[in-house]
């Protein structure tokens, strides 16, 4: 067993109390169980609720397990603690948790790639193009939440609807 695992359950029995759970996993691991178009996800994401109403959700020592309904088709999904690399709660954002030494390794060298950007680097506009990575992007603490870069699109004015009354 995962040395901790029990880390894990506790700390997803709690989020699960609290609502709507996503759990972050690494779903090549051994003794994952998810649908065949999802096995070889490095970052496979599920969100998992007692509001689902599922009929054999099991937080147990082995890990979790659940089916879960995918493009409308329910599989049983099985995920081991040692797959499983972080956990955050939809209900209160500031529930969430991360195990780095269970996260994929490109996962890590994606995120050690990230921070090794200096932030002045990329925050200026005037910098050349050719100086900016072009595949990481990334969130810039500190920028102006309300300031648009441009116009915004009107949004779209509403169908009429195709229902009509029949006496």
């Amino acid at each position: 067993m995962d040395t901790k695992g029990p880390d894990k359950k506790e700390r997803l029995l709690a989020a699960l109390e609290q609502g709507m759970v996503m759990i972050h996993l690494d779903a090549r691991r051994p003794g994952v169980l998810v649908p065949p178009h999802l096995r070889n996800e490095a970052h496979l994401r599920l969100n998992l609720s007692y509001r689902f109403d599922p009929p054999d959700l099991s937080v147990s020592d082995w890990g979790v397990r659940s089916t879960l309904s995918f493009s409308g088709t329910r599989f049983t999904v099985a995920v081991p603690w040692s797959a499983l690399f972080a956990i955050a709660s939809h209900v209160t954002k500031e529930l969430f948790w991360m195990y780095p030494d269970d996260m994929p390794p490109e996962l890590l060298q994606q995120t050690m790639v990230t921070s090794k950007v200096p932030t002045q680097e990329v925050v200026p506009s005037a910098a050349p193009a050719e100086a900016r990575p072009r595949t990481v992007l990334r969130e810039v603490p500190g920028e102006k939440q309300g300031d648009p870069e441009g116009p915004r699109d009107d949004p779209p004015t509403p169908r009429k609807g195709h229902l009509r009354l029949v006496k």
